[in-house]
């Protein structure tokens, strides 16, 4: 059974709960979400100028949108703008602002018809975050900037959730892969992905599960959660946000989902800022995932 929450009012410590045990939860758009999707819509527009920036593609030889999108991206990234809108939907949608802790949010871009599927416009095949040397009490927010239709949206595969799959996860560290691949990644304005883990068995992957929020409806899903990217045809370019957030008394007492099949090291501890300061974890506190994620002691709290 798979369990979708949608605009359930419950306490942050109950939606983690619930997240850690496979749920999902699915927010209507609210005034601080539509706020971060108006600045990103705003960038969005002036990188393109007076193109329609969801058909662009059609227009634009794909070495000149792939240098757009490398540009505007790490200006949506780092602009403090970004950081401040992330803190006012958390606060919004009920996280202790002295407890959470997020990361940068991301600009993602998905092109229709396979006009550009690797570096920039990555189109990220079935995995779970958690391969990724992120803790196992990382959730995942993710929210469309434009509308978007069940052939380009993200596709969960919760039939995995307590099933290990075959990886490579043991071949990744995160920290040496910022040392060595994030380099060679900012040199082909993309993402690198010869080091990042993968499936190594065909996967069952029907039936899936796609959300459909519409513009500033937000996902919140496990780091645990098998996902990908639906391979898009719906000949417009997909625009959507992500960022991700840890919970300190969850990180301090380990929990979390449950591992099925991660055995990454290296850890992502060092990336999250506190909601009402942007300091960073205590160092007491990430010192236990310095070998990569831990094993969960309290699975689903």
């Amino acid at each position: 059974m798979t369990t979708v929450n949608h605009d359930a009012i419950v306490t942050d410590d109950h939606r983690r709960a619930g997240i850690y045990r496979g749920e999902f939860f699915l927010y209507s758009p609210n005034r601080e979400s539509l706020a971060l999707v108006e600045f990103a819509r705003e960038m969005i527009r002036e990188a393109f100028g007076g193109r329609d920036p969801e058909t662009a593609q059609f227009d634009i030889p794909v070495e000149a949108f792939a240098a757009l999108l490398a540009e505007l991206k790490p200006r949506f990234i780092h602009h403090p703008e970004s950081k401040r809108l992330i803190r006012d939907l958390l606060l919004g949608l009920g996280c202790d602002s002295s407890e959470t802790y997020f990361d940068v949010p991301r600009l993602r871009t998905s092109t229709s018809d396979d006009y550009l599927t690797t570096g920039i416009a990555y189109a990220f095949h079935p995995h779970r975050d958690t391969w990724y040397s992120a803790p196992f009490s990382q959730i995942n927010w993710w929210l469309p900037v434009y509308p978007i239709t069940s052939d380009n949206a993200m596709a969960f595969h919760p039939n995995y959730w307590q099933r290990s799959v075959l990886n490579s996860s043991e071949r990744y560290d995160y920290a040496e892969w910022n040392r060595t691949s994030r380099k060679d990644a900012a040199k082909h304005i993309g993402t690198d992905t010869r080091e990042q883990p993968k499936p190594l068995e065909p996967l069952e992957l029907q039936p899936d599960l796609r959300l459909l929020p519409p513009p500033g409806g937000t996902i919140l899903f496990s780091a645990a959660q098998l996902h990908s990217s639906v391979p898009n045809t719906s000949g417009r370019t997909r625009f959507s946000i992500d960022f991700r957030t840890v919970h300190l008394q969850d990180v301090r007492s380990l929990s979390g989902a449950a591992n099925v099949d991660s055995r990454c090291t290296g850890s992502t501890m060092g990336d999250y800022l506190r909601c009402d300061d942007y300091a960073r974890l205590p160092q007491e506190a990430m010192a236990p995932y310095d070998g990569g994620p831990p094993q969960p002691v309290v699975a689903g709290l």
